[in-house]
């Protein structure tokens, strides 16, 4: 099934979701109110359901409209950088790289490919939706990145994931802690301190419930916070431990904090790369996933 609409309807669109207005809209892109009402019917249209609601004094995008903005921006971009982008050759080629990527990844690990990718190609430009593994996913389904980077665990028919590395799971303690004379620890050693850990909604929580579950482990959580940086937050002030992965924990030269390995058993994520299933990278991504796949694989 395909959607007949034309490159200046989607223009027509966006324009008006942005500056909220068909009379700023219309200014904007050189054309009558008339023509571009007729764009943005056209669009409906072709979509089949209502994308924008319209009052006399207002316009915004309905819930169908809303979901669409972020798609129909990277298709815009995509469209125009590939414009451009036939003009050059080489390292000077432009193009932009959409990625959605758990925040641990793209702290830990993405600066540096994208630093050696820049040396090589240095007119590529990124955007980067440092997300959650869920909506990270969902990113991904939507067509709103390219691919993401996120941890093994969707059931999605239309989403494929491929294995770049392991990440388990470490305890975080402040340097002066009792835990930190030893060079690791089980899980049973962790039960007379106060625990601090994510919510339970957050994917590395339910991930480290699951494993813990089938050896009959129960972590007694004392502090539960949304994110990871918080909770590294709340150790470095001493007020208890962490479980965390150790892409989410500073190196080994922080002045407080230190990491030990966590045994018996010892558990981890699967950090990989989530595409749609069939889907088709842009020249630009596909060069950017390639050396990112070779990097990581070399790490």
């Amino acid at each position: 099934m395909s959607i007949n609409c034309e490159i200046l309807d989607l223009r027509a669109f966006l324009s008006v979701v942005e500056l909220e207005s068909f009379h700023r809209a219309a200014e904007a892109l050189h054309l009558s109110q008339p023509a571009l009402s007729r764009r943005i019917q056209k669009l409906e249209q072709a979509i089949g359901a209502p994308i924008l609601e319209r009052t006399t004094r207002h316009v915004s995008a309905t819930a169908l409209g809303i979901e669409l903005v972020p798609l129909v921006r990277r298709m815009l971009e995509e469209f125009d950088g590939s414009l451009f982008a036939v003009r050059d050759v080489g390292t000077n080629r432009g193009g932009l790289v959409t990625i959605a990527c758990l925040p641990t990844a793209a702290f830990y690990f993405l600066p540096t490919v994208i630093r050696q990718f820049n040396e090589e190609y240095p007119n590529i430009r990124f955007r980067i939706l440092d997300l959650p593994a869920t909506d990270g996913l969902q990113a991904v389904a939507r067509g709103e990145v390219e691919f993401g980077i996120n941890i093994m665990g969707t059931s999605d028919p239309d989403l494929t994931f491929d294995r770049l590395a392991e990440d388990p799971f470490v305890l975080a303690a402040r340097r002066d802690h009792p835990l930190a004379a030893k060079p690791s620890v089980g899980w049973a050693d962790l039960e007379p301190y106060h625990l601090i850990t994510v919510h339970r909604s957050s994917g590395n929580r339910t991930l480290l419930d699951a494993a813990l579950a089938k050896s009959n482990i129960k972590l007694r959580w004392f502090y539960e916070v949304t994110h990871l940086s918080t909770s590294l937050g709340l150790v470095e002030a001493g007020l208890g431990i962490s479980v965390l992965p150790r892409m989410a924990t500073p190196g080994g030269d922080h002045p407080f904090l230190i990491t030990r390995p966590i045994r018996d058993p010892e558990i981890s994520r699967t950090i990989g790369v989530v595409r749609r299933r069939g889907g088709t990278l842009s020249p630009a991504a596909e060069r950017f996933l390639k050396m990112l796949i070779g990097v990581w694989a070399s790490d």
